[in-house]
């Protein structure tokens, strides 16, 4: 780790880890106790995290588009992902795909998301899917980075700043995700309206 990264304090994620490849690893090995019920519950980990920025400021939105390549993307309007420039001058973004929630993963009372299963984080996200596209915007910058199977093949690409903050989320998940049992995108309205704070819309119809 670069020195000027070692007094960045750990909150969610640890900043040492900007990939950890064991961690993905084992999620990969572990479909049905990782992603119960298939893509629902990938999307919902995604919509837990702008369901956090919704509750810290007191009210939030996002939308989950379901793509006609059987990929879906959550865009939320929240402060983006923490990222901080070391001495270098260089964007890092904190580890949210490739690397372990510290809240959450093997956390015996991990916070339960609204399919009463356990939150694991993002990186379980990434680690089922064939590829996964991060946009994030922040009062700083903009960056994109692509994942395939949790693994970043990019870098840290800068873009635009269009004068939004929040993030996307663009994802396609492995084979096994998509034959994993589903449901309908009506039934994930109702899951997502436990989050009172965050406003969530759906677009596409295609069942999950």
């Amino acid at each position: 780790m670069d020195r000027s990264m070692v007094p960045w304090r750990n909150t969610t994620h640890d900043w040492a880890h900007t990939v950890d490849v064991h961690h993905l690893t084992r999620i990969r090995d572990n479909w049905a106790e990782f992603a119960p019920g298939g893509m629902r519950h990938l999307i919902l980990e995604v919509v837990a995290y702008a369901a956090d920025e919704a509750e810290a400021r007191g009210t939030g939105r996002c939308t989950v588009t379901y793509h006609v390549d059987g990929s879906v993307s959550v865009a939320d309007d929240g402060r983006g992902t923490d990222t901080r420039l070391d001495h270098h001058g260089r964007a890092v973004k904190k580890p949210v795909m490739a690397s372990k929630d510290l809240r959450f993963f093997d956390h015996p009372d991990a916070q339960l998301l609204p399919d009463g299963h356990p939150r694991r984080g993002m990186s379980v996200v990434a680690a089922f899917s064939e590829w996964l596209v991060h946009t994030n915007r922040r009062a700083g910058g903009a960056w994109s980075q692509r994942y395939e199977h949790g693994i970043p093949t990019t870098g840290l690409t800068p873009i635009a700043d269009d004068g939004t903050t929040g993030t996307i989320v663009h994802f396609r998940p492995c084979e096994a995700i998509h034959t994993a049992a589903g449901s309908s995108a009506d039934e994930l309205a109702q899951l997502v309206a436990v989050w009172p704070q965050l406003s969530v819309g759906i677009e596409g119809g295609q069942s999950i």
